[in-house]
């Protein structure tokens, strides 16, 4: 690219050059063709010396985007000055004719060398970075070529002094970058247009810890939908960030890791990028510091589980290396990859020496980042879930459930759900991991139990009853306070958690689940005694649909138990009903229903209570089911 300008500059001499001996050529207009040369001359000695500024500049630290902008309208005020000049050396009375337009034509050239010379200025300015233009990464003075458009004459400003400034004014004019992006879009697409993110990325190498958090704020402003984030990956951007994160101090993990969440969730095919940068362990490792438990921290394990990870290091080189295992190359790269690990070890010993002297408040931030990050990299991500299990993930995350609270609190429910939904779609992950007797699935879900009875948030209660739901398969028949919790959220008074509660209660009774039929029976135990029988009309096929969790399921001698209601028992029930202000979600007319089949709705009252009804298919009888909640 250097050279391509240099022969641009070049030919632009040459043209310059050829003006001069154009106007010497002239015949009228004799004193605006020597203003013009007058121009022309200034021109050629700074595009002369602009040549000479990126000769003497290293190519790698050449922000070159400015220069090809301004030799282009450069070339055009030159080719446009001898283009004039050239019909001055005509001799003919024609000129005398056209003299008023000559003269306007010689006003517009005047004005735009001006401007070209102008613009030339400027970027001088900008490459050898005067602090007269250029003020600690501040707004530079707009060229000619910007005036209508100073926004893109700001970032160039910024992004050279990021690229080549010293280290005060390229945090300051990353920071300026970030302000300029924050709610623009246009601002946004010209930063990424104009080559931002390479001089931003360059950036993060910078061992100063303010220089590498202004570029990670940047980067995160910019990585705000899946387009940008894909120029990021293809700026080879992911190892960057992921070195970043394993070898920085803490205060400058938090934005990173908070990089790497959005990044995520933007575009899923980062996942496995980050996933090969190993960072699922490092996120793991931040979230248990502050968790002190006899099942986690035992001298024995600690040291069990580090030769275990040395075990299956070696594994892996082993079977991803393509390279034979007895050649000399695969050797050192063992001994390097082991040497990484150590040293790993080695900063995971001073991370939490560190972690100690921290303010509570920068802990709890990054705890919070960190568990965002494992949320969205593990969403539908089976080698990702398949990592978190393996490393205690299940553990560290039952604890932080328990203890905390708020979004922190959210983001282990979060990421608790996307491990149980590809649970859900995997048979083999969900067979190698999700054993009930397991010590780490068991306080997950002690723990999902425990929000869904305790929490009085929506927001909390629908990821932990979606976890208990994608995870219906995993439960013996026993496990009846599962069920039992369910049942209790068809009472809420969120339409949403009930509906979710429906749901989830469906997959257990689902045939898919091979302990359907025991879950049938638990949950005719758990309520059949408290049934009141009810006469209800004008039930919405898609209500029943949306909120059946049994189907096909009630035996003969459930049946019988319940028995028909009377026609007196109704007409009773239906005026209690309607006293209640009892009414459906929605008003449909009714399906067909095969013999024995048994379905539950949802109605709300007028308190905003939801009660439960069966429809039994023996003279169309509906019977309430009540359960308290």
């Amino acid at each position: 690219m250097e050279e391509k300008l240099k022969d641009e500059l070049e030919e632009l001499i040459l043209t310059a050059k050829r003006v001069e001996l154009a106007v010497a050529e002239a015949n009228s207009f004799k004193v605006d063709c020597h203003s013009v040369a007058r121009l022309v001359r200034w021109l050629r000695q700074w595009l002369q010396y602009l040549v000479k500024r990126i000769s003497s500049a290293p190519a790698q630290a050449l922000y070159d985007r400015p220069i090809v902008r301004i030799v282009a309208e450069v070339s055009k005020s030159l080719e446009r000055a001898l283009t004039l000049v050239g019909k001055c050396k005509r001799r003919t009375l024609f000129p005398r004719f056209v003299g008023v337009n000559c003269r306007t034509d010689f006003g517009r050239i005047f004005t735009l060398l001006q401007s070209s010379i102008a613009d030339l200025k400027w970027l001088l300015s900008l490459i050898d970075l005067d602090p007269g233009c250029v003020a600690g990464g501040g707004f530079m003075s707009v060229p000619p070529l910007a005036i209508n458009d100073p926004v893109i004459s700001w970032v160039w400003s910024f992004i050279a002094t990021v690229k080549m400034g010293k280290l005060m004014d390229c945090i300051d004019a990353a920071n300026n970058l970030t302000f300029l992006a924050e709610g623009n879009e246009r601002n946004k697409r010209i930063i990424i247009e104009e080559g931002g993110i390479p001089p931003l990325l360059k950036l993060l190498k910078n061992s100063s810890p303010d220089a590498q958090i202004a570029a990670v704020n940047s980067l995160y402003v910019l990585a705000d939908n899946e387009e940008r984030v894909k120029t990021i990956v293809e700026q080879k951007g992911v190892p960057l960030i992921a070195q970043l994160f394993r070898a920085s101090p803490l205060r400058v993990q938090t934005p990173v890791v908070n990089l790497m969440a959005r990044m995520a969730e933007k575009d899923p095919k980062v996942q496995e990028a980050f996933h090969n940068e190993q960072v699922i362990l490092p996120l793991l490792k931040l979230l248990s510091l502050d968790i002190v438990s006899d099942e986690l921290v035992t001298n024995g394990r600690v040291q069990k589980q580090s030769i275990h990870s040395v075990l299956e290091m070696k594994k892996e080189i082993h079977k991803h290396n393509s390279i034979a295992p007895n050649s000399e190359i695969h050797s050192r790269y063992s001994n390097l990859c082991l040497n990484w690990y150590f040293e790993g070890c080695n900063r995971a010993k001073m991370q939490k020496e560190e972690w100690e002297k921290e303010k509570p408040e920068v802990r709890k931030e990054l705890k919070t980042n960190c568990s965002k990050a494992l949320w969205m990299l593990s969403h539908k991500n089976v080698s990702i879930c398949k990592k978190i299990t393996e490393r205690n993930g299940f553990m560290y995350l039952a604890k932080l459930m328990e203890k905390e609270r708020d979004e922190l609190q959210f983001n282990c429910l979060m990421t608790v759900m996307e491990i149980a939904d590809t649970a859900q779609t995997d048979p083999n992950f969900r067979h190698s991991v999700f054993k009930i007797n397991s010590p780490g699935v068991r306080a997950v879900v002690d723990q999902l139990l425990r929000v869904i009875k305790e929490s009085s948030s929506p927001k909390f209660q629908i990821p932990a009853i979606k976890s208990i739901g994608y995870l219906a398969r995993i439960f013996p028949a026993k496990e009846t306070q599962v069920i039992d919790s369910l049942l209790a959220q068809l009472f809420s008074k969120c339409h949403d958690v009930a509906e979710e509660a429906a749901i989830a209660l469906k997959k257990f009774v689902c045939p898919d689940n091979y302990l359907w039929k025991e879950h049938r029976n638990s949950i005719i135990k758990l309520n059949g005694r408290a049934a009141l029988r009810l006469w209800i009309e004008n039930a919405s096929h898609e209500e029943r649909d949306l909120h059946s969790c049994l189907n096909n399921t009630t035996s003969r001698e459930a049946l019988k138990q319940a028995g028909p209601s009377t026609a007196a028992e109704n007409k009773t029930n239906r005026e209690r009903l309607q006293r209640r202000g009892e009414r459906p979600l929605t008003n449909c007319q009714p399906y067909p229903l095969n013999p024995f089949c048994h379905l539950v709705v949802l109605f709300r009252d007028k308190d905003g209570a939801a009660s439960i009804y069966e429809k039994i298919n023996i003279g169309v009888t509906w019977t309430r089911m009540a359960w308290a909640p």
